[in-house]
């Protein structure tokens, strides 16, 4: 048996680290590239994801800047979030590229479609935030506060708090994907997810709780969907169900 050098070992490493800081440099790139053709438009992007809130305050009042450099840094840091959101699909591409040749061509026509789907449950699940969430969650806010109090919102705050539902809700709409993942892994099957529901439900009304603003309509609004997409990842985690050791070599041979 002839010896394996420690060149000849090293070589495939080196290759997979060169082509790693390639892709990443690639997607850093388009990042920065979406970045520069948004950043012009800064501040009506963060009018757009603003409006929500300042369509529901009290007449006379608006938002503010509590610090001097809030006003310019707040709509970089709003377009800098949204141009990785919108390169989500060119970077999933890229990772999809770099772990696609040590995957099993079986693997490759499962993984595919979900490296899609996902992006767009990802999309879905920001849209359904702004123009769902949003309008109730800051209509009851708004219509609560105490009888001498104005509502000034910061503008930063009010960044923080929209980004964390929007990952949020993004994450949670990724639901069909992590049962479709579980049950093609062979961590648990269709079945026992069925007889698992009654704790799925109480489950979903938990994030719910956590995942949103301290009232029962948004709480309310993220459990539903995560429970009616849990039920369609259900549905089709059957066409994922892990095979046995001999169907995969069986379907390799072919």
């Amino acid at each position: 048996m002839s010896e394996v050098k420690p060149e000849q070992s090293a070589a495939p490493l080196i290759s997979h680290l060169m082509e790693l800081r390639n892709r990443l440099l690639q997607a850093v790139m388009a990042v920065a590239v979406i970045f520069l053709g948004l950043v012009y438009f800064a501040n009506d992007i963060y009018y757009f994801v603003a409006e929500p809130l300042t369509s529901r305050l009290p007449e006379g009042t608006s938002m503010i800047a509590t610090d001097v450099a809030t006003p310019f840094f707040t709509p970089i840091k709003l377009t800098i979030v949204l141009s990785i959101f919108l390169a989500m699909p060119y970077l999933l591409y890229q990772a999809w590229g770099f772990i696609a040749p040590g995957l099993y061509q079986h693997e490759k026509r499962l993984i595919a479609p979900l490296v899609f789907f996902s992006a767009v449950l990802f999309y879905g699940g920001i849209a359904f935030a702004y123009y769902v969430v949003f309008p109730l969650a800051f209509q009851f806010f708004t219509s609560v506060a105490p009888e001498g109090v104005t509502i000034a919102t910061d503008i930063s705050s009010y960044l923080d708090f929209v980004l964390k539902l929007f990952f949020a809700f993004g994450l949670a709409f990724e639901i069909p994907i992590a049962t479709l993942l579980l049950c093609w892994t062979g961590a648990t099957t269709p079945a026992q997810l069925k007889a698992k529901r009654p704790y799925i439900v109480v489950a979903a009304f938990v994030i719910g709780m956590l995942l949103t603003p301290p009232d029962i309509i948004s709480q309310t609004m993220l459990a539903i969907p995560m429970l009616l997409l849990f039920e369609l990842g259900l549905l089709f985690s059957r066409f994922y169900v892990k095979k046995s050791t001999e169907d995969e070599d069986a379907s390799e041979v072919q």
